[in-house]
């Protein structure tokens, strides 16, 4: 099960790829991941989720720190 945490950074990759119009299969192509793998991580009741190095390279692709992606404080 994801922790609060995970849905968390979930949240903020979903909001900043479609703040950028950046499909779910265009951000897996650019870190080399399979496409199904984000929507994945997007879906309710799924159990993945991104681990820091998905993080640094979506960062890179989204044009943000990874740091965007996590909470100002602890959840």
């Amino acid at each position: 099960m994801r922790s609060q945490i995970d849905e968390y950074v979930i949240d903020k990759v979903r909001e900043r790829r479609m703040e950028l119009n950046i499909s779910q299969a265009e951000l897996a192509d650019c870190i080399n991941i399979s496409r199904g793998f984000i929507g994945n991580c997007e879906s309710i009741g799924k159990n993945y989720k991104y681990n820091i190095n998905h993080l640094n390279e979506i960062a890179k692709i989204l044009k943000c720190s990874p740091k965007d992606f996590l909470p100002d404080s602890p959840l």
